[in-house]
């Protein structure tokens, strides 16, 4: 099991957030999401989500579907889909297409996110370290965004000041 400590900007506290990945078949896996908010007060979990992911490694593109609960009742579908384009042979280098949907209970589109990335990884940056960059915008938001990925901890950071951090145990 994934877990890591979440930490945003907006006011969300403190949030423990766990993942667990299933594998299904060739290429395919059952993929939890479950999450804590600190300051909610109770103990029943804060997110839930719940997908059915499928790789498709000649292409470097996956997708998922599947459906996610916030705070015990705003019940959303989410379809999502993930194409890497990379520059160099090792994929060190290259640009992330992103798309998710987020339908309502009678399948009626709620939220739409797109972004576009240049990303690129660089191994031992440091004896040990490796770094992460990403340059992205978000297509709908109309906002750019930073990521910076040091082993375990990330940054991510808005052009409209909004910012979070994590650090996977």
């Amino acid at each position: 099991m994934e877990t890591s400590l979440r930490l945003r900007s907006d006011g969300g506290g403190l949030r423990i957030h766990a993942k667990e990945k299933l594998p299904l078949g060739y290429n395919s896996l059952l993929q939890a999401h479950g999450e804590l908010d600190t300051t909610g007060g109770g103990a029943a979990p804060s997110y839930l989500a719940l997908f059915v992911r499928h790789f498709y490694p000649q292409l470097s593109a996956n997708v998922g579907v599947g459906v996610q609960l916030h705070n015990a009742h705003d019940f959303t579908y989410n379809l999502r889909a993930k194409k890497a384009i990379p520059f160099t042979s090792n994929g060190f280098l290259g640009i992330n297409l992103k798309a998710r949907l987020l339908a309502d209970k009678e399948f009626k589109p709620r939220n739409r996110t797109g972004a576009v990335e240049l990303a690129w990884t660089i191994l031992d940056f440091r004896k040990g370290q490796d770094v992460r960059l990403k340059l992205g915008y978000e297509l709908y938001r109309k906002v750019p965004y930073f990521q910076l990925r040091e082993n375990n901890w990330t940054l991510n950071t808005y052009m409209d000041g909004k910012w979070d951090v994590r650090f996977d145990m």
